[in-house]
C-alpha cells in the first residue's frame, strides 16, 4: 500500500510539472530577448515581423509571466525596469545556449572562420607563448583574431559571462566547479638576475638568496607563498627591497640593478632573455598551469580548434 502511494504521489508530481511545461510558452523568451535588445514595442515587431499588436499582447503575457512591467513609458520611448535590466544578459544567454542545441553541428571551415577568440593570460604567457600562437593562428585562420586580456585575479565570472573564451593559470578555489581545466604544462620557480651579478660570483645558497634584495611581486592568486614558507622552515626570510604587481616589473628592475626576481621558469622565459636564471636553493613543489573554459563552449567546433592550438603551442615547450 505504501508503495502504492509513493507511486501514486509520483505520477501526480509528473503530471503537475507536464501540465505547468505545456502552460509556458518558451517563445516567450525569444520574444522578450528581442523586447530588451530594442528597447520598442514597435522595433521588436519589425524585428519579429509581427504586427503591433500582436507584440503588445506577447509584452502583456510577459509582463504576467514575470511579475514585472519590463518596459515602462519614459517620454516618447520606453525604458527597461530594474528586473528587465537584471534579466537581459541572463536571457540572451539562454537564448543562445537553446539556438545553439537547435542547430545542426556544421563541419569547421577554418579558411572561412571569421571570430575574434578573447584568452585571460598573464604577461608572461602572452611573452612567451603568443607570438607562436598568432602565427599558427595565422596559417589555419587568417581571418580569426586573438584578443589577450590581462588577468588580475582568479575570478572566473569572464568565463561564465561569455567575455572570455580561454583562460590560462593555476587552478585555485575562486575556480568554480563547473569550469572545465586541462593542464598545458608543468612549471616551477626560478631565480632571475643581470648577467654579472655579485650573487653568481660564490656558491648559491638558501642563505646567500635570501640575503640579497628581492623584488617582490604581489598579485591576487599567485602562489608564490611556497617560496617564503621553504626559507621559513630553515630560519631565512627575503629581503624585500620593492614590491611590483606582475612577471614583467619584476624582471625590468632585476634586468637593471643588483635585485633578485623569482618567476615561473616556463611561463616568463621570454621575459628572462639575456638575463641570468638559477635554480631555488632550496626544495620546493612544482606546479602546473591550466587551460580553462566554461562546459557551454565545450562541444563548439571553433573553440575545440582553438583549445587545441594552445594545448600545442603550450606543449611544444614543455
Amino acid at each position: 500500500m505504501a508503495t502504492y502511494s509513493c507511486t501514486k504521489r509520483h505520477v501526480m508530481r509528473e503530471s503537475w510539472y507536464l501540465s505547468g511545461m505545456a502552460r509556458l510558452d518558451l517563445n516567450l523568451l525569444a520574444t522578450l530577448d528581442v523586447l530588451l535588445a530594442e528597447g520598442s514595442v514597435a522595433g521588436a515587431a519589425r524585428r519579429l515581423q509581427l504586427s503591433a499588436s500582436a507584440m503588445s499582447r506577447a509584452l502583456a503575457r510577459l509582463r504576467k509571466a514575470t511579475g514585472d512591467p519590463l518596459l515602462v513609458r519614459a517620454g516618447r520611448g520606453l525604458v527597461p525596469t530594474p528586473r528587465a535590466a537584471q534579466l537581459r544578459d541572463r536571457v540572451r544567454r539562454v537564448v543562445d545556449d537553446a539556438e545553439a542545441v537547435l542547430r545542426p553541428a556544421m563541419r569547421l571551415d577554418l579558411g572561412s572562420l571569421s571570430r575574434i577568440f578573447t584568452l585571460r593570460c598573464s604577461e608572461g604567457f602572452v611573452e612567451s607563448f603568443g607570438p607562436r600562437l598568432i602565427a599558427r593562428v595565422g596559417a589555419d585562420a587568417p581571418r580569426v583574431r586573438l584578443s589577450f586580456l590581462a588577468k588580475p585575479d582568479k575570478d572566473s565570472t569572464p568565463l561564465r559571462d561569455g567575455t572570455v573564451d580561454l583562460e590560462t593559470g593555476v587552478i585555485g578555489l575562486p575556480m568554480g566547479p563547473e569550469i572545465i581545466a586541462v593542464g598545458l604544462f608543468r612549471d616551477s620557480f626560478v631565480g632571475v638576475v643581470r648577467k654579472g651579478h655579485p650573487l653568481l660570483s660564490r656558491r648559491m645558497t638558501a642563505r646567500a638568496y635570501a640575503a640579497g634584495e628581492h623584488v617582490l611581486i604581489t598579485r591576487p592568486g599567485l602562489q608564490m607563498g611556497s617560496i617564503d614558507a621553504a626559507l621559513e622552515r630553515l630560519g631565512l626570510a627575503r629581503n624585500v627591497a620593492a614590491t611590483v604587481g606582475g612577471f614583467s616589473p619584476a624582471i625590468a628592475l632585476a634586468r637593471a640593478s643588483d635585485m633578485i626576481a623569482t618567476v615561473p621558469g616556463k611561463h616568463a622565459a621570454s621575459l628572462c632573455l639575456g638575463m641570468h636564471c638559477f635554480a631555488l636553493p632550496m626544495p620546493l613543489p612544482g606546479f602546473t598551469v591550466s587551460l580553462f573554459w566554461h562546459p557551454r563552449l565545450d562541444a563548439d567546433p571553433a573553440h575545440r580548434w582553438m583549445r587545441s592550438l594552445v594545448r600545442s603551442v603550450c606543449g611544444s615547450q614543455s
